[in-house]
């Protein structure tokens, strides 16, 4: 059986009966992904947003719940977390090494947990500070405005 080079646990957890994502955490990466795609269509963001999609294409890498892609580099540039407060932690530092460790080209990560309502964002070249903002810099949205 072939394990991953960077095994990173994903928010789902596995059990022999399959995958468990709780409702809301599946409820949110769908409004943000309905919020986030109109403005790629119409070239108001020039990344598409995807939804659980691995970092790269032909062997196994991390899969943020959320990533918005950019064909013309083949990278993507933002990702996005969705947690509760116990994995707030695992999260925030899933951001933090998947864009210092700059193999995937990401720029901005941002971790949003949804038991507290909290949002934290992360910048390449920020020295593994985050800060807590649901504003995105590259898109210059507020990410929070797609939550209902």
């Amino acid at each position: 059986m072939y394990k991953p080079i960077y095994p990173l646990p994903s928010m789902a957890q596995e059990d022999e009966m399959g995958v468990y994502a709780p409702f809301i955490h599946q409820r949110i990466i769908a409004q943000l992904t309905a919020g986030l795609y109109p403005l790629y269509k119409s070239g108001q963001i020039p990344y598409e947003p995807l939804p659980e999609m691995m970092l790269s294409e032909g062997y196994a890498t991390p899969v943020p719940d959320l990533m918005l892609f950019e064909y013309q580099t083949d990278q993507t540039k933002i990702i996005i977390e969705i947690c509760h407060t116990r994995g707030q932690k695992h999260d925030l530092s899933k951001v933090v090494t998947l864009i210092d460790e700059d193999i995937y080209g990401i720029l901005e990560g941002f971790v949003y947990n949804y038991k507290t309502g909290d949002w934290f964002r992360y910048r390449k070249g920020d020295g593994g500070l985050t800060e807590p903002s649901s504003f995105s810099e590259i898109l210059q949205l507020d990410l929070n405005a797609f939550l209902q």
